[in-house]
C-alpha cells in the first residue's frame, strides 16, 4: 500500500520538473535541437496536413513516442491556450545564469549581438522578442529576474522556435551585468525616445549590447546609467512609441544591416 503511494507520488513530483511546450514551431525546434529531453509528445487526432506531418516525422526520426488525442484532451493539457494540435512534455531547458556569459561569449566567432530586455512582463512580448532575436542571429538574452516575464510556455509559442535556439538569461543585477558585458569589450546602446542621436546614426558592427525597455515605461534610471550610448529610433507618423517587439526588430536588424557585406 505504502510502495504504491510512493511511486505514485514520485510519478507526480518528476512530471511537476517536467515543461509543457506547445505549437508547430516551437516543438519541431525542440525535436530538431533537444530531441532526447521530449517524453511525450501529442498530436490531434484526424490532423494529417503536412506541417503536422513534418512533427510526426521528426519525432520518428529522434525515436520519440506519438500519442494521439482530442482536441479537448489536447486543450486541457496548455489550459486553453492555442497549441495548433501539437503538445510536447519535456524536460527542463538548460537554464543559464551570468556565470555563463563570459563562456558564451569565448564561444562567439567575429562580433557578439546581445540583447538585453529590462523589465519586459508580458510573455506575449516576449515571446516576439525573442522570435525577432533568432531571425537576427542574436548569440543570448539577457533580462532581469525582477519585473520581467520568464521564459513561459506562451513566451516559447510566440517565439516560434527561437526560445530552443537563442540562450536565455535571467539575471538578479543588470546594471552588474551591464558593466561585465563593457568589460568584455560589448558596447551597449540603450534604445530611449529622450536621446540625441538616431539609432541608424550608430556604429552597431563590433560586439555590440542592444538593450531594450519595458512596456511603456521604457528604460529604468540605473540600466541607462550603465549603457555606454542611447539612441532612438526615428517617428515619422502620428504615434509617438512602437511596441517593444517592434522596437526591438527594428534595432537588432539595423545592427543586421550594417554587418551584411553589400554585393
Amino acid at each position: 500500500m505504502y510502495s504504491i503511494a510512493l511511486i505514485i507520488l514520485n510519478e507526480e513530483y518528476v512530471m511537476s520538473k517536467l515543461e509543457t511546450i506547445y505549437g508547430l514551431h516551437s516543438v519541431n525546434a525542440k525535436l530538431s535541437n533537444d530531441a532526447k529531453s521530449v517524453h511525450e509528445l501529442y498530436l490531434l487526432e484526424g490532423r494529417k496536413d503536412q506541417r503536422i506531418q513534418q512533427v510526426l516525422n521528426a519525432a520518428k526520426l529522434a525515436g520519440v513516442r506519438v500519442q494521439f488525442c482530442s482536441r479537448q484532451v489536447l486543450d486541457e493539457k496548455v489550459y486553453g491556450e492555442n497549441h495548433q494540435g501539437v503538445v510536447a512534455i519535456c524536460e527542463p531547458s538548460e537554464v543559464y545564469t551570468e556565470a555563463d556569459i563570459p563562456r558564451l561569449l569565448e564561444s562567439i566567432k567575429g562580433p557578439a549581438l546581445i540583447l538585453v530586455l529590462d523589465g519586459v512582463e508580458d510573455p506575449h512580448n516576449l515571446g516576439a522578442c525573442i522570435r525577432s532575436a533568432d531571425a537576427a542571429g542574436v548569440h543570448f538574452i539577457i533580462a532581469p529576474k525582477d519585473r520581467s516575464s520568464p521564459l513561459t510556455p506562451v513566451a516559447r509559442k510566440v517565439a516560434s522556435g527561437g526560445a530552443e535556439n537563442v540562450p536565455f538569461i535571467m539575471v538578479t543585477n543588470l546594471a552588474r551585468t551591464l558593466q561585465l558585458l563593457q568589460e568584455q569589450n560589448c558596447w551597449s546602446v540603450g534604445l530611449a525616445g529622450e536621446a540625441d542621436q538616431s539609432i541608424y546614426a550608430m556604429d552597431l558592427k563590433g560586439s555590440t549590447v542592444i538593450v531594450m525597455g519595458a512596456e511603456g515605461e521604457g528604460l529604468r534610471r540605473l540600466t541607462k546609467e550603465h549603457c555606454d550610448y542611447l539612441a532612438y529610433i526615428p517617428m515619422n507618423g502620428s504615434v509617438s512609441s512602437l511596441n517593444v517587439s517592434v522596437a526591438t526588430g527594428v534595432a537588432l536588424f539595423e545592427a543586421v544591416r550594417q554587418r551584411t557585406p553589400r554585393r
